[in-house]
């Protein structure tokens, strides 16, 4: 694993000290090349959290990846750079689905000059800048993020418009990887798992966000959001290479697999 090739896959020529200005450049760097997906898990492919295997799918292969993925690969980057990287195994919405939630989600907690900063590349893209382990909001257009503390917890909010917060929750205390790998296999294996049954991609590009969830391509900016229903399988290859710079062998497969599932969550659009 080769830091230049990492360089070169997020477009990031920049200054490497391991101060604030390069963690916030590289996390712009990182999320506008890497996108959030989950298409090997659609494709029946085994996701692993191994580093090496992480290393060769998002930069040998140039293909985008879940959380355990795209934090993965930035905390080794920055680590490689010098910086006090902690991986945190966080819980997204353990607000409603309580402890059993927790290690669904790796985030990292990096430490610069003593001060402690979560850095997330794996949420979807909604974090554009690292945050200050404190509480409150700030605008990243198009969200509002921030952190607050709930029940013991740090608890991590974003809201876009009037929409219900998507949150996740998390200790500053270092990751129970034992818990993060049985998390990654249940997400990937149990039928009951949203990215079992759901083909989600997702990206921030600049100050707008894409999601690609199933067969509807909605995108969202400060003027509002907009929405299309993806009519066939060429059309669906085509928006994963030119709105998310994903060529997918095989992605043409999954068209099926997609038009049911959009079938079962929304029959009154047939």
């Amino acid at each position: 694993m080769e830091l230049s090739a990492y360089f070169d896959r997020i477009g990031y020529s920049g200054p490497r000290a391991p101060d604030l200005a390069t963690l916030r450049a590289l996390m712009r760097a990182h999320i506008a090349a890497v996108p959030f997906e989950n298409l090997d898990v659609q494709l029946g492919n085994r996701v692993s959290v191994e580093l090496p295997a992480v290393f060769e799918k998002l930069v040998g292969r140039r293909r985008g990846g879940w959380c355990f993925e795209n934090n993965g690969l930035f905390g080794w980057a920055l680590g490689e750079l010098g910086f006090g990287v902690r991986r945190l195994s966080a819980g997204v919405m353990r607000a409603e689905h309580g402890d059993a939630a927790m290690g669904n989600h790796l985030a990292l907690l990096v430490t610069i000059h003593g001060e402690p900063w979560l850095a997330d590349v794996g949420f979807g893209g909604t974090m554009a800048a690292p945050l200050r382990l404190a509480a409150g909001m700030e605008d990243q257009a198009p969200f509002t993020i921030g952190l607050r503390q709930a029940d013991g917890y740090w608890r991590f909010e974003e809201a876009y418009a009037d929409g219900a917060p998507f949150s996740f929750d998390f200790l500053a205390d270092a990751a129970d990887e034992a818990l993060l790998a049985r998390q990654c296999d249940a997400l990937q294996s149990d039928p009951e798992s949203v990215f079992v049954q759901n083909l989600v991609v997702q990206q921030r590009q600049g100050d707008r966000h894409l999601t690609l969830r199933g067969r509807v391509l909605m995108e969202r900016g400060a003027e509002g959001e907009s929405k299309r229903l993806i009519g066939d399988a060429g059309e669906f290859v085509a928006v994963l290479r030119e709105r998310f710079g994903l060529d997918l062998p095989g992605g043409a497969s999954l068209w099926g697999k997609v038009c049911a599932r959009h079938a079962v969550l929304f029959p009154e659009s047939l």
